[in-house]
């Protein structure tokens, strides 16, 4: 994990992912050679192991995993979908890639393993009044006790708003701490693989930032972070998460409808009123254009929506 932190420049939450699946597959390894060794009690896979693997074993690995519903980190279970097994062999080439690199192994046999296709992904935005509603709704959720007085929906808005009128993900604002919040002017953001970007931030997400810190039941320092739950800690992306599924649900929108969708609206939208896809690309921090391109097809749905709708000869 060290070794994709520090050369690979991986994300926390990515890393998370793929120590989540390394784990995964050592259990899977663990039974397997255990059984073959005849072994009851639990098997540590060797790294003559790993050097024997072949084809079919990995075959095997995916077999057991789809036929086991593997656990989610939350303890549900779910059928893995194609996006997370195409991530599990990301991360057993990359772990394989690293034991070569290293001198310890050279198993090339998982790179004969082909990569599921992955369906073509297309942004689901909120609408810009869907948006503007969603942000107002987070500002009339029950207040869970009187003793906090509405802070915490002051915050689920400064948070919300802040997604949407500087596209971050989840991840890069809840990461944020209060001395990162300039008065005025822009946020230096630290993304994917630690790149950092320059974002504009608009009054209103000041003004929504300022409102909760005022308003919010501990005193945050410079150093604490910007975001906080209830103990005071920082704040959890499923508390946000939750939070913004009452708000889907009072709303009736789909469940495409999460915090990572007012990112996809902050980029949509400005698309719709004249941004260009470079601007966009490096607001969003993307590493290719091509990613970026992606909201294209969203604007020209939604101009085909509107021909539809308004060209009389479109209406018969």
């Amino acid at each position: 994990m060290q070794w994709l932190e520090t050369e690979r420049n991986y994300s926390v939450h990515t890393l998370d992912a793929y120590s989540f699946d390394l784990n995964d597959f050592l259990t899977f390894l663990s039974g397997y050679f255990g059984e073959m060794n005849n072994n009851t009690e639990e098997y540590k896979p060797s790294l003559n192991d790993l050097k024997k693997l072949n084809v079919i074993e990995f075959r095997a690995y995916l077999a057991w995993r789809n036929g086991n519903k593997r656990k989610k980190r939350n303890g549900k279970k779910s059928e893995p979908s194609r996006l997370s097994t195409a991530r599990a062999l990301s991360t057993l080439r990359n772990f394989f890639r690293f034991l070569e690199k290293e001198g310890i192994s050279d198993n090339q046999s998982i790179q004969l393993i082909r990569t599921p296709k992955l369906p073509k992904s297309i942004p689901k935005p909120l609408s810009t009044s869907e948006a503007k509603e969603a942000l107002e709704n987070f500002g009339t959720l029950p207040k869970i006790s009187s003793v906090y007085n509405g802070w915490i929906s002051d915050r689920d808005v400064a948070l919300m708003t802040l997604l949407y009128g500087c596209g971050l993900r989840i991840g890069e604002a809840l990461q944020l701490d209060v001395k990162d919040v300039p008065t005025e002017g822009v946020l230096v953001i630290s993304g994917k693989g630690n790149k950092q970007r320059i974002v504009p931030v608009l009054p209103v997400v000041l003004h929504a930032i300022k409102k909760y810190r005022d308003n919010c039941k501990f005193k945050l320092k410079q150093n604490d972070p910007l975001f906080v739950g209830m103990r005071g800690k920082r704040l959890n992306a499923g508390v946000a998460q939750s939070q913004m599924r009452k708000v889907r649900a009072s709303m009736k929108l789909p469940k495409s409808a999460t915090p990572h969708a007012f990112r996809h609206s902050f980029a949509t939208h400005l698309l719709a009123n004249g941004g260009d896809l470079r601007t966009i690309q490096e607001l969003l921090g993307h590493a290719t254009l091509s990613t970026t391109q992606r909201y294209t097809e969203v604007d020209s749905k939604r101009l085909l929506e509107v021909y539809r709708d308004s060209h009389p000869r479109a209406i018969a």
